[in-house]
């Protein structure tokens, strides 16, 4: 991995003007910045503002010397590693360094200065600041690369979860239509050899297709189900948008499920005194009311259903009402994604696709589709479409 060039910081400690200017032409370079202090005080101020790579510090100023100073940064966290090189003009007695490195200092130069050793010192410190920021900086980029890794494989997890809760639904859910249509063929077959074609009178044959239908039709319910939830993945879904009045198409709808709603043992009231005439899919928005009192009729508890018609500003509401076990907050931010199911200890049905799918054809009315609802306060569904101009 390439390193990456960083601005460094350093810090040159001095009483005497002409000193500082004279280090700065030494040490400066393009990829640092050199900061100036005339006292310890003004350092001070500086090295907590700044991350130095390093101070080049004179050890004979008046007030703070660059001993105290250098104990001052020890005794600070901030400071504390900040590596030190001191000057003295005062000759190499030991009693100096020995004083300097015992507060910290990394190294000592005496003056006259030799200006390639000087170059040569802050060279190593300040590559060895940027090794350290950029493995520092490489750390990070590790941290997050195995914080991202993680989260990849917690979503792959998930989604494995997924489709093997989606096979099993699948398989569950076609099992018992099918079992049932296995068993209806196995009792005609035995009828026919026992040669008892009094069971197939024209009463018990229509009895038998309708079983049958039943049966069917709960299968390709499942498969539409699925072909809609590949559709919407892949942007193809299709909507064919058509002059649609929907008191009329309300009124079929609960029509058609009577049969299904007395399975049910209860009723389902419709509130739709007015015409409400836009531009929609009509077979979608069949297809989301069906899916709604499906659910109410399944978790209503066989209490009274209803479903009411409206218009507000410039919009249709249809609003589908049951008396059941409700749907928690919880539950609530969930039920409309795909596979997820509010089912009951007593009602668990369906691959948990129909909401999802219903609101999603909603969404491509450009409507919407909500629900309000508590625990053991019934469920109200309620679906907007935009009115459009039906000529």
């Amino acid at each position: 991995m390439g390193t990456h060039q960083h601005t460094t910081k350093l810090l040159i400690v001095d009483d005497l003007p002409e000193n500082l200017l004279a280090l700065s032409k030494i040490i400066e370079q393009e990829d640092r910045i050199i900061y100036q202090a005339s006292s310890g005080e003004q350092a001070l101020a500086l090295l907590l503002e700044h991350d130095f790579a390093m101070a080049i510090v004179d050890v004979m100023m008046p007030e703070m010397d660059g001993f105290e100073l250098a104990e001052l940064m020890r005794g600070t966290e901030r400071t504390r590693n900040v590596p030190i090189i001191f000057v003295s003009a005062a000759g190499k007695e030991l009693n100096h360094a020995f004083k300097g490195y015992e507060t910290g200092a990394v190294d000592f130069l005496h003056k006259p200065l030799d200006i390639a050793a000087v170059k040569s010192k802050v060279n190593v410190f300040v590559s060895l600041c940027q090794q350290r920021i950029e493995v520092k900086r490489q750390v990070e980029a590790l941290e997050e690369s195995r914080r991202e890794l993680r989260a990849t494989q917690a979503e792959l997890e998930r989604a494995v979860q997924m489709r093997d809760d989606f096979m099993s639904m699948v398989a569950h859910e076609l099992r018992t239509p099918l079992n049932t249509l296995f068993l209806e063929t196995q009792l005609r077959d035995i009828q026919l050899n026992k040669g008892n074609l009094s069971a197939f009178s024209e009463e018990n044959l229509r009895k038998m297709v309708a079983r049958d239908g039943r049966q069917i039709q709960s299968m390709i319910r499942l498969i539409n189900d699925m072909v809609d939830v590949s559709r919407i993945r892949s942007g193809k879904l299709s909507i064919r948008p058509a002059q649609t009045e929907l008191s009329a198409l309300l009124e079929r709808i609960v029509n058609d499920l009577a049969q299904r709603t007395e399975a049910a043992g209860t009723t389902i009231a419709l509130d739709a005194p007015s015409a409400v005439t836009g531009v929609w899919d009509e077979f979608r928005v069949e297809q989301i009311i069906i899916n709604l009192l499906t659910n109410a009729l399944r978790y209503g508890g066989s209490k009274p259903v209803t479903i009411s018609l409206s218009m507000c500003a410039n919009s249709a509401e249809i609003v589908v009402r049951d008396q059941g076990v409700g749907i928690s907050p919880e539950d609530q931010l969930r039920i409309f994604k795909p596979f997820e199911r509010a089912g009951t200890k007593e009602v668990r049905e369906g691959l948990g696709l129909g909401l999802y799918i219903a609101r999603q054809l909603a969404e491509s009315h450009g409507g919407t589709l909500e629900v309000e609802s508590a625990p053991d306060q019934g469920a109200a569904f309620k679906l907007t479409l935009p009115l459009n101009d039906a000529g």
